[in-house]
């Protein structure tokens, strides 16, 4: 029954925002962060603060990084993925705002000015004095030779994945752009968020709050499932595909 009220609401909706979390993202290989057996079980957490101050502190951090690279790099979209790039499709997707690093939806077809990364991206290493980037395989390979923690060829400055660690600040614009899509769209479907991560996890209430209906798919229950006009459980590379689909199809 979620289900088919889930679809009736898709099927209603002019101006649909989605939000993903790393849920999608894991049906594609993506090792997730929160689980018994996600990235921060296994790696002891560098934030910002440390990895600004401490040469050992960033030296850990891209250890971390160039072990977690490949994963990242090789990953492909999957059925969810191209359920958003179907929506974008039919006219009726506003924006996709995602706590997702790897740009699987860039690379599933969505325009790129369509998708607000809340947390940044791994596919690139950002210069914190000058601002200077490169791509996360140059600096890869810049570890795989010998460098501990590469610093930038044009100022010296440290490098650092150009992601949102513990401690960093939000990216203002994009958390900007996001609260307003949410305020202005008619429908937010959030997929395979934990929605436990501020200030994240307040952009769906923002959405329900401002109107929209609100559904949630999700592999467990979230916070938010009490607000939520449909909730599914379930393999989010099934699930969604069935939502989007038009009669006819």
């Amino acid at each position: 029954m979620e289900l088919d009220g889930a679809r009736r609401l898709v099927a209603r909706a002019a101006r649909i925002v989605g939000f993903t979390g790393a849920g999608i993202s894991t049906e594609s290989g993506v090792p997730d962060f929160r689980s018994p057996n996600g990235v921060w079980a296994q790696n002891r957490i560098v934030d910002f603060q440390e990895f600004v101050s401490s040469e050992a502190g960033r030296v850990e951090y891209w250890r971390q990084k160039a072990l977690a690279w490949p994963a990242m790099r090789d990953a492909q979209p999957n059925a969810g993925h191209y359920a958003f790039v179907e929506l974008h499709r039919q006219g009726r997707l506003d924006a996709l705002i995602t706590q997702n690093i790897e740009r699987l939806h860039q690379r599933s077809g969505l325009p790129t000015d369509k998708v607000l990364e809340l947390h940044g991206t791994t596919t690139e290493a950002v210069c914190l004095t000058c601002g200077d980037r490169i791509s996360s395989d140059e600096a890869c390979r810049r570890i795989e030779a010998g460098e501990k923690a590469p610093r930038c060829r044009q100022c010296g400055g440290p490098l650092k994945p150009a992601t949102i660690s513990f401690g960093q600040a939000m990216p203002h614009d994009v958390m900007v752009r996001a609260q307003a899509a949410a305020e202005t769209c008619d429908l937010m479907i959030a997929v395979g968020s934990s929605l436990v991560v501020e200030p994240a996890a307040s952009i769906p209430r923002i959405a329900r709050m401002a109107g929209a209906r609100l559904i949630i798919v999700n592999r467990d229950s979230t916070p938010l499932d009490g607000i939520a006009d449909a909730v599914v459980h379930g393999e989010i590379g099934k699930v969604l595909p069935e939502l989007v689909r038009r009669d006819g199809d």
